[in-house]
């Protein structure tokens, strides 16, 4: 497949299954918007924007429903999302969506307000991902080659959670998204 295709494949299902709400005021597709707008507006490169965009993706490939962690299942979503984009991206743009969870956790860690901060669903999902860090895996984490990355990314996933936030449309990404693909053979 060539890029356009690749990207209309993952924009496709956007459409198909972005209306979908996981807990949040927003559906996943106003999610995905905000994230990559509030990072493309900050000056991000076209990576972290395109991460940003891209990083839920795992929850629109699953059928376990809209409210799959109210009944205290963990979908990893980031994993899913992460292993089904990853024959695509680099690891600069898939490793941010891997780590996004886990940024979450070693927030909580690290930031004494941070949890406070949380959105419920996000605490929600939180309890289910293995809580707040201990010592040692946030140590660990400093030390993944993409751990500043994914940081950057999980703030914005924080951010982009607002009730009417006027965005560019899917479309709008789409060139950027293009670009990024990387060419298999």
């Amino acid at each position: 497949m060539n890029p356009a295709d690749i990207v209309s494949e993952i924009l496709d299902v956007y459409r198909q299954r972005g209306h979908r709400h996981y807990g949040e005021n927003v559906t996943e597709e106003q999610h995905a918007l905000q994230c990559a707008t509030l990072a493309h507006e900050s000056g991000e490169p076209p990576d972290i924007v395109v991460s940003c965009l891209l990083h839920d993706y795992g929850h629109l490939l699953h059928d376990l429903g809209e409210d799959v962690a109210d009944h205290g299942v963990d979908a990893r979503h980031e994993q899913v999302g992460a292993n089904r984009l990853e024959p695509f991206f680099a690891p600069e743009v898939v490793e941010p969506i891997r780590l996004h969870a886990e940024s979450k956790r070693y927030l909580c860690w690290k930031e004494n307000t941070y949890l406070d901060g949380l959105s419920e669903a996000s605490r929600k999902s939180l309890a289910l991902q293995g809580g707040p860090m201990s010592d040692a895996e946030a140590r660990a984490f400093e030390h993944h080659p993409h751990f500043e990355r994914a940081i950057r990314v999980r703030r914005y996933d924080d951010r982009g959670k607002v009730a009417g936030m006027e965005t560019p449309g899917l479309d709008a990404f789409r060139h950027v998204l293009e670009s990024l693909v990387v060419p298999r053979s």
